[in-house]
């Protein structure tokens, strides 16, 4: 079976436009305002259905998280390019993971939010750009400088299917016994506005179909600028913009600000240095939080093992009080309560960067390899 989406720039704009028109629909059909899709909120979501952590306002087991790791797994097998591999420092990609999700949940959003906020003309997450891009540029120094997280191997194809097993297992349960997860109230937060479920788990199927042919990657496409001179996989990344940015001022949604956004902090610092992490992180992991799970569907248990700790890492997020707050409106009286990075929050920040260049240019593997030949 040929479905080739990434060898032209043309096939690579029709995949993101159709990746858009799913991320469009879920947001006319109840996803949060300005969130329509979001990798790092959906997980930290599920991680709350799960019991992970105790944030009762981020709870609901998303069917989004569920349908990209089996749509990559069931195209991946119909083109024949399912190959399970391992073995390539799995703990150093679980505390990438972990610290992924931290970033993100400082900034409010992963870099598929950010695109999407940026579609809705919220100034902050164009500004957080500013800290996303440095952040893969800095990875892709290290890149540069020989940074390696050493070879993984082929492996027992059975352990490939076992993350895709999983999640149609919990879809399955969460819809035979809703009653074993925990779920946020109507009203009370964004866990509880959502898409109705199996149009979520169908959107989500498509998008992990076209992300997995066109190896959209929000990191790799800045990485491949930056790196190769090759601005392909950006073609992906402009089409669900145009799409989401076309959906928003057609239905009012466009506000170009920093104050008044859903579920968004002005900290402008805090933005920057949360998606600063999210970048270097994705780059030295070897994609984004989206393109993480398309690989674990497709076989890679590396990525599996940083989809773990992205869990972990929104786990960690509420339960020691790193995640953002956004800004509040009180809905009576109009006053608005300013939200940001908490104190944990930007310790946690900080620790991050310091472990990432740790991680990225001490002990280069690649150049101890090279000297050991």
């Amino acid at each position: 079976m040929k479905f080739n989406m990434s060898d032209s720039k043309i096939k690579l704009l029709i995949a993101g436009v159709i990746c858009g028109l799913v991320a469009m629909v879920l947001a006319m059909k109840g996803n949060p305002p300005n969130m329509a899709f979001c990798i790092a909120c959906f997980i930290r979501d599920s991680a709350g259905a799960l019991g992970l952590h105790q944030a009762a306002p981020v709870m609901f087991l998303r069917p989004e998280v569920i349908g990209l790791v089996i749509g990559a797994f069931v195209i991946s097998i119909a083109t024949k390019e399912f190959k399970v591999t391992a073995g390539s420092s799995p703990m150093i990609r679980f505390l990438l993971g972990v610290m992924i999700v931290i970033g993100a949940l400082v900034f409010l959003g992963c870099p598929l939010r950010m695109v999407i906020r940026m579609s809705a003309g919220d100034a902050n997450a164009w500004i957080a750009l500013i800290g996303f891009i440095l952040g893969v540029a800095t990875g892709t120094l290290a890149l540069k400088n020989g940074y390696s997280l050493g070879r993984s191997y082929e492996t027992n194809k059975t352990a490939g299917t076992v993350l895709p097993l999983m999640m149609a297992a919990l879809f399955i349960l969460f819809l035979a016994a809703p009653a074993l997860f925990h779920f946020t109230e109507a009203g009370g937060g964004p866990g509880a506005l959502h898409a109705p479920v199996a149009l979520a788990l169908i959107g989500a199927l498509i998008f992990g179909v076209f992300a997995q042919r066109s190896r959209m990657c929000f990191a790799g496409s800045i990485r491949d600028i930056i790196m190769l001179k090759d601005f392909s996989l950006i073609c992906i990344i402009g089409g669900l913009f145009l799409v989401m940015l076309i959906y928003n001022i057609a239905t009012g949604g466009f506000h170009f600000s920093m104050a008044g956004q859903p579920i968004s902090h002005q900290q402008w610092l805090w933005n920057v240095l949360g998606m600063y992490v999210v970048g270097f992180a994705a780059v030295l992991a070897g994609g984004c939080p989206l393109r993480q799970l398309i690989m674990a569907g497709q076989g890679s248990l590396d990525a599996a093992v940083t989809v773990l700790g992205m869990f972990f890492g929104a786990a960690m997020a509420h339960n020691f009080g790193l995640a953002s707050a956004g800004d509040m409106k009180n809905a009576e009286t109009g006053e608005v309560t300013l939200g940001g990075a908490s104190p944990n929050g930007r310790i946690a920040v900080i620790i991050c960067i310091i472990l990432l260049f740790v991680i990225a240019f001490v002990g280069n593997k690649r150049k101890e390899e090279k000297a050991a030949e």
